[in-house]
């Protein structure tokens, strides 16, 4: 190749690349504040504060910043100061009185869900359990299927693996266990701890045992293990206040609560990002693919960060769809 020839297709070249590199750059963010994100305590929310957090520096250009979280301070200071702009899995029955006064005053904003169906809380069996025995698809069912659940220590009984001692969980379990008749079938079983919890229930799958206990969503635990929801009597609100309080004297059938998770902004966030805003109205998982991420930083031993770059990295199929495909670009490249 000529000398002329060869400094211009290199010119060329570089031209090209500049135009790539100018089309992955973020974009310029509509607000000049610094856009804080409170991330909580639990690794849900945790790995949700990061994802975003990433995708709103590299994507759309904005300051942002982590700052820690709860569900009850987080909110009072939204109403109070405007800050933190985002909290990304806020439960709103955790302070339900405040949630509505902040809604009603203009001073929080609710866009729409974190978690798809909520968060989930039941008794569960394994998948494996539930397509070997297709006749055990409730908590009624219970009785007839004891002995595939035989108590070591009492084996003339079933045993239902509870909450650990000073739970809430376990008082609402010893309350279901009274309302749905199960205490002549079945022993209800305290673990520990949380850790001794899941090392009974990962016990039992690794093994393929059967195993019927109390879990919630989203979880780890969830991500790497199916588990079978069992059906329970349709939700009453007056009949879970009473299966939820120790000193109820006669608890009846029904189902537990699906408390919401939302996304939460301070009213300034849609006024001055609309744009930004747009994205986070559509950034929703559900159970089973928040479940799997978790599971990933279980099982690689790694923080909330490390977590979110794995999710943005391997994840694309999900996380693309809510941002435009510049953004997407920007955000990807960011990554590199």
């Amino acid at each position: 190749m000529r000398p002329h020839v060869k400094l211009a297709a290199l010119a060329l070249a570089a031209f090209l690349a500049a135009v790539a590199a100018q089309a992955a750059t973020a974009a310029e963010c509509e607000t000049d504040r610094t856009i804080d994100i409170a991330e909580m305590g639990w690794p849900s929310a945790a790995a949700l504060a990061r994802v975003h957090a990433v995708i709103l520096a590299k994507g759309y250009g904005c300051r942002v910043a982590l700052v820690p979280g709860d569900t009850v301070p987080t909110l009072a200071a939204m109403v109070a100061k405007g800050e933190p702009a985002l909290a990304p899995e806020l439960w709103p029955n955790a302070s339900k009185e405040a949630w509505e006064k902040g809604l009603a005053a203009g001073k929080v904003v609710d866009l729409g869900p974190a978690i798809a169906e909520g968060l989930v809380q039941g008794w569960y069996i394994p998948t494996y359990v539930a397509e070997a025995n297709p006749g055990l698809r409730s908590v009624e069912d219970l009785p007839r299927y004891w002995q595939l659940f035989k108590d070591p220590d009492d084996p003339g009984k079933g045993r239902f693996v509870s909450c650990p001692p000073g739970w809430a969980c376990e008082i609402m379990d010893a309350n279901f266990f009274k309302a749905y008749g199960l205490g002549d079938t079945f022993n209800l079983f305290s673990p520990g701890s949380a850790g001794a919890l899941d090392a009974t229930i990962a016990q039992a799958f690794l093994r393929r045992e059967p195993i019927v206990f109390y879990y919630w969503g989203p979880t780890a635990m969830m991500g790497r293990f199916p588990m079978t929801r069992l059906e329970m009597a349709p939700f009453d609100e007056a009949k879970f206040a009473c299966i939820g309080d120790a000193a109820c004297a006669n608890p009846e059938k029904t189902d537990f609560v699906v408390p919401d998770a939302v996304k939460a902004a301070a009213s300034w966030l849609p006024q001055e990002a609309p744009t930004v805003v747009e994205y986070l109205r559509k950034a929703s998982l559900t159970n089973a693919e928040i479940g799997r991420i978790l599971a990933w930083g279980e099982e690689n031993k790694a923080d909330a960060e490390a977590v979110a770059e794995n999710f943005l990295r391997t994840e694309e199929a999900i996380w693309t769809g809510w941002v435009p495909a510049e953004i997407a670009a920007a955000v990807t490249a960011g990554l590199d």
